[in-house]
């Protein structure tokens, strides 16, 4: 019984640990706040002045909130965060560069979280 028990404990304290908040994984949306980034993001994505306003607000407050959801451990919020800034996105974009943005977002966090929005190894991993 007690090895049961064990064997439970260990299983929920590993579980926890693999859930829990790394903020390498949410690395992308900080950097989007960055103004270099920012910018080669507006440029890519031929977003204009109003949809470059509203973009700058949502990426500041998603790397603020991120990084509370961070100190705190909270996966719940941070997946929120993550939400929030897709869902934002989605109603400020066009349809064609939503796609481009989620194309940025996944070809960023599936590059090992390095940022490739300078222009030249943007373009050269999206024509790929």
């Amino acid at each position: 019984m007690k090895k049961i028990v064990v064997l439970v404990l260990v299983m929920v304290a590993t579980s926890t640990f693999t859930f829990a908040i790394n903020p390498s994984d949410y690395g992308v949306f900080s950097k989007l706040s960055n103004q270099s980034t920012f910018t080669s993001l507006v440029n890519y994505l031929g977003a204009d002045k109003n949809q470059a306003d509203y973009l700058k607000e949502v990426f500041n407050v998603t790397a603020d909130e991120l990084q509370n959801a961070a100190k705190t451990g909270n996966d719940k919020l941070a997946n929120n965060v993550v939400n929030y800034n897709l869902y934002n996105a989605k109603c400020i974009l066009s349809d064609n560069q939503y796609k481009m943005y989620l194309k940025i977002i996944n070809l960023t966090v599936n590059n090992d979280h390095n940022a490739l929005l300078s222009k030249n190894n943007l373009i050269s991993e999206l024509s790929k």
